[in-house]
């Protein structure tokens, strides 16, 4: 698949003078819910109505949606209040359903992106339709399983495509239900920076306190939209309360944000801007030259370890240098989060030195 300006022509068709809106409840529950929501959401900058209609649960026994008779709901909702309409397909029979149903957006959840089967699948049962399809990045941090999922669809002759980024799973306990690893999406984004780009600042955060936050970020990195779950009573929805918003919350997170322009063409701002530019080049060459040589360093340790048979990690030095290092970097103004992945990459690095010099 090549980047083609054709790629974001369905978004340009909204002619939005503000990023796209796709916002509704995490499930439909039941009609009244349903209309109450979209009704409140009709005269808003959103352009587009999701609910869960089928709803895949980690572990069974949870509310998995009212399935068929949701779409019927959908339908009643399109019709009050011209709102388009989304639900989320994990198969073949769910797209079926959905284009019988007329949904005009249907998305691909993360737990199915992870399943070429079940994205293929879906490709074939859609091919050649004029419908809006979005690909949720894998629950996994791997860009070519989510670029693959898109491909499969662009094979299909699927003009209108897109792609969510709802962070991703990890073992770690963060601030954020899904951890958002920006620089996935952005990666994407340089690959194809004409795919529209959504954010999900509710699966991101799992906490609806975090979402203006989340979806300022994405703004902040020139996403196209915004996809957020909106309910009309939060606390008591039947799936993922707390990441929902009322729409009067909803409506005020829209005035809040600030979208920014991609670039200020005056010369006083290119001026500062390449200085500061040239500054960050010179911290960057000199990280590369620091971090070379605490490679050597490690090498040195490996040809010790070798010498004297000592196994190559050491896990009571690792967690000491990674306490120490968290607390200096918050002295510094560096999250936790950045300095974690920063220095498990350099220990990872380091292991991978001492390895082939043991090992060889």
């Amino acid at each position: 698949m090549e980047n083609k300006k054709e790629l974001r022509a369905w978004l340009d068709d909204f002619k939005l003078d503000h990023p796209l809106v796709i916002a509704g409840p995490c499930s439909a529950e039941t009609e009244e819910q349903v209309l109450k929501i979209a009704h409140e959401l009709k005269d808003s900058d959103v352009s587009i109505y999701r609910a869960g209609i089928w709803k895949p649960r980690t572990r069974p026994g949870g509310f998995e949606g009212v399935g068929e008779i949701g779409l019927k709901w959908l339908q009643k909702a399109k019709a009050e209040t011209g709102l388009l309409m989304a639900t989320e397909v994990a198969n073949a029979a769910h797209v079926k359903l959905a284009l019988e149903h007329d949904i005009d957006v249907l998305w691909i959840g993360a737990r199915t992106t992870v399943n070429p089967f079940a994205v293929q699948e879906i490709a074939d049962a859609l091919e050649g339709t004029d419908k809006i399809v979005l690909v949720k990045n894998p629950v996994n941090p791997d860009l070519a399983l989510w670029i693959g999922g898109v491909e499969r669809l662009y094979k299909a002759n699927i003009k209108k495509l897109g792609v969510i980024h709802r962070g991703f799973s990890t073992y770690e306990k963060t601030k954020y239900r899904n951890i958002p690893e920006w620089q996935i999406p952005i990666d994407l984004q340089s690959r194809f920076p004409d795919l529209p780009l959504i954010c999900d600042p509710s699966h991101i955060t799992g906490k609806r306190d975090m979402i203006q936050e989340v979806s300022q970020q994405a703004l902040d990195m020139n996403f196209d939209g915004l996809i957020i779950e909106t309910h009309i009573d939060p606390d008591n929805a039947w799936s993922d309360a707390a990441q929902q918003v009322t729409p009067t919350t909803l409506k005020q997170i829209f005035k809040d944000l600030r979208v920014r322009k991609e670039s200020d063409e005056t010369g006083e701002y290119n001026s500062k801007m390449n200085g500061l530019r040239s500054q960050i080049d010179e911290f960057d060459g000199k990280l590369l030259e620091i971090l070379g040589n605490r490679m050597k360093v490690a090498d040195k340790i490996g040809l010790l370890k070798k010498e004297k048979n000592v196994a190559i990690l050491q896990n009571k030095r690792w967690n000491e240098i990674l306490g120490k290092m968290i607390l200096e970097g918050e002295e510094k103004g560096l999250s936790n989060e950045f300095v974690m992945q920063l220095f498990k990459a350099i220990h990872q690095e380091s292991i991978n030195h001492q390895e082939k010099i043991v090992n060889n």
